[in-house]
């Protein structure tokens, strides 16, 4: 069995290629069971166990079977470890024979940003020409290299609430090439964008819809639990709004939220990526988009075969 590190991972992956085969993965018949969540009991804060499987149907002659484990232990700051820590173990369709454990960190920020990115393959204005990264984490870079790959964007203005970890990463991706500058004036940049991606763990709406101009695309990533919002209840409001999973609208932040505070209806989400890899929408070029994620763990076993296939095989 291979040990896939992260360098591997970034080697092997490119987002036009990752885009492609998560598109192929959402047209396709995965099996993807809901995923285990078990709470472990500890002296101090408790931790948690999140198991995510999923495999591909019978009609696939070389498939695979694969699961992401992943541990939250709040606590590993003062031990100098990350709180989340993940493992993918890939293994043979036929057989069940494990083949590779990838670093399940690194491929989970790629298939996420590809999620954003295949959304807006189907959702943003074919002329998106300047986006908007609010939040500097560890998802933005990857977020601004997926949307790069799928639209003309030929400025990206990053904020972030912390603005000297805003300019540090904007400094980084420029000296890639990338046309990246940060920004402090949220709502100004928001106000002239074609395209705003949100990946932050704000507890309140950073992103107004007032701001939203006719035919952007918001796109929201972060706020993955029912006490974060990255966007108001009028951005859903004035939005065409679609979803990762139909899971979203009873998770995460946003779109669950503003459906619990009757902000908002289930019935006004127009679709999955589900829908729009089936059957994508013809787009109105005036109307503003929304996409919700929260992750699903079809992604991460499309993904996983996908580096399993590009790695340079060892004799």
């Amino acid at each position: 069995m291979r040990v896939v590190s992260s360098t591997e991972i970034d080697r092997a992956l490119t987002f036009p290629a990752l885009v492609d085969a998560l598109g192929e993965a959402f047209r396709s018949d995965m099996v993807t069971p809901v995923r285990h969540h078990h709470e472990i009991e500890r002296a101090g804060a408790p931790g948690t166990l999140l198991l995510m499987p999923s495999w591909t149907g019978p009609t696939v002659t070389d498939g695979f079977v694969g699961v992401k484990v992943v541990s939250v232990f709040p606590e590993n700051g003062a031990r100098n470890l990350p709180s989340v820590m993940g493992s993918y173990l890939l293994m043979d369709g036929v057989t069940g024979e494990p083949v590779a454990v990838l670093d399940g960190t690194r491929l989970t920020v790629w298939r996420t940003a590809a999620a954003s990115a295949l959304a807006a393959r189907h959702l943003a204005r074919a002329d998106a020409a300047r986006m908007v990264m609010v939040g500097a984490g560890a998802l933005a870079p990857f977020l601004i290299r997926a949307h790069l790959s799928q639209r003309p964007i030929r400025e990206v203005f990053l904020w972030n609430h912390r603005p000297e970890k805003a300019q540090a990463l904007a400094a980084e991706l420029l000296a890639e090439g990338l046309p990246v500058a940060a920004v402090t004036d949220l709502e100004a940049a928001v106000r002239e964008a074609d395209l705003v991606s949100c990946a932050t763990l704000s507890t309140a709406p950073v992103v107004k819809g007032t701001w939203l101009k006719e035919g952007a695309h918001l796109d929201l990533v972060g706020a993955f639990n029912l006490k974060m919002r990255e966007a108001d209840g009028e951005a859903l409001n004035r939005s065409q709004v679609y979803v990762d999973t139909d899971a979203a609208k009873a998770e995460g932040g946003d779109v669950a939220v503003a459906i619990r505070e009757g902000a908002f209806s289930e019935g006004q989400v127009r679709g999955t990526l589900f829908d729009l890899c089936r059957s994508p929408p013809r787009r109105d070029e005036r109307a503003v988009t929304l996409f919700k994620s929260v992750g699903t763990a079809l992604e991460d076993l499309a993904a996983a075969m996908l580096v399993w296939r590009l790695l340079p095989k060892t004799s």
